[in-house]
């Protein structure tokens, strides 16, 4: 199979493998998703090294996450050699749709993306706290997304919400890159900290999953060098194809929304009907100099 994307053809090694069992997609609807969905996908993860979760013989078998560039791939797909502990590797940068496509041919199912750029990599222009519930109760996590935003609010910063496809939600906030990772990190764990002590019924800061019994647990360890954050838009390997969705804050009141709603063969219906939730996002970036002074202040 070829798919041609832009000037460039791309073959397509085994499009008929179905690779979600249960929904009986295969390989070609996952590249035909990304092909499509590229547009409104690529100003979120352009510019980021990006881990690629693959599944070659269906998310039903073992995947593995590869974080660097195979020697394979060709001269056109982007790279970037990032430091690392012990070392560097040369990560792949999605800067365009045809590369969005190979990859998906490739059996990537889902992109995580680094929090920064590359061209100011120890930087980030997003701070994410991500609500992880202890169990199935969507509700609990949707109350924890309106503190966090709220408290946002009150420090000066915009924020914007989004599905995993997963168990969660992400709370994500755009930054100038005035800040580093630490001070990021630091200052989101202190948001969270804050928050867990006001509402300890509900939320907790608690890594160890023993601990946080039937609370939301609000991770902020993403907010650091070389961690990643499954992309906008990007499919996850679960039995019906659920996608990270983009969505707008009222939505959350609808009473059939959850971390799954939106998969491989709605999400794109929805983006046509209401456009991306989303769009000009970057637009809303503050420092988080601010934001740390009235936290200071409290």
């Amino acid at each position: 199979m070829r798919v041609r994307v832009g000037r460039r053809a791309i073959d397509i090694s085994n499009p008929d493998k179905v690779l979600f069992a249960r929904a009986g997609f295969t390989k070609s609807d996952v590249v035909e998703y990304y092909r499509r969905v590229a547009p409104t996908m690529l100003p979120y993860v352009r510019g980021r090294p990006v881990t690629l979760h693959r599944y070659p013989d269906g998310i039903d078998a073992a995947g593995f996450y590869q974080k660097e560039a195979a020697d394979y791939f060709p001269s056109w797909v982007r790279t970037q050699r990032v430091t690392k502990e012990g070392g560097s590797l040369s990560m792949v940068i999605v800067n365009d749709a045809a590369t969005l496509v190979y990859l998906a041919g490739q059996a990537m199912i889902t992109p995580h993306v680094w929090l920064s750029r590359v061209d100011r990599m120890r930087n980030p222009d997003r701070m994410i706290i991500d609500l992880d519930p202890s169990d199935d109760a969507f509700e609990a996590v949707r109350q924890a997304a309106k503190w966090v935003r709220a408290r946002l609010e009150e420090l000066g910063l915009v924020s914007f919400v989004m599905t995993t496809g997963s168990s969660g939600l992400h709370v994500v906030v755009p930054l100038k890159r005035t800040a580093s990772f630490e001070t990021v990190r630091r200052f989101a764990r202190r948001v969270a900290d804050e928050l867990s002590e006001e509402h300890p019924a509900v939320l907790t800061t608690e890594q160890h999953k023993a601990k946080r019994r039937t609370r939301v647990y609000l991770d902020t360890l993403r907010n650091a060098y070389a961690q990643t954050a499954v992309a906008p838009y990007a499919l996850r390997a679960r039995p019906d194809g659920p996608v990270a969705t983009p969505l707008a804050w009222n939505e959350l009141d609808q009473h059939d929304m959850s971390p799954t709603r939106y998969t491989l063969q709605t999400v794109l219906e929805r983006l046509e009907a209401i456009g991306d939730p989303w769009t000009g996002i970057g637009r809303r970036a503050r420092s988080i100099a601010g934001a740390q002074r009235k936290l200071g202040d409290r």
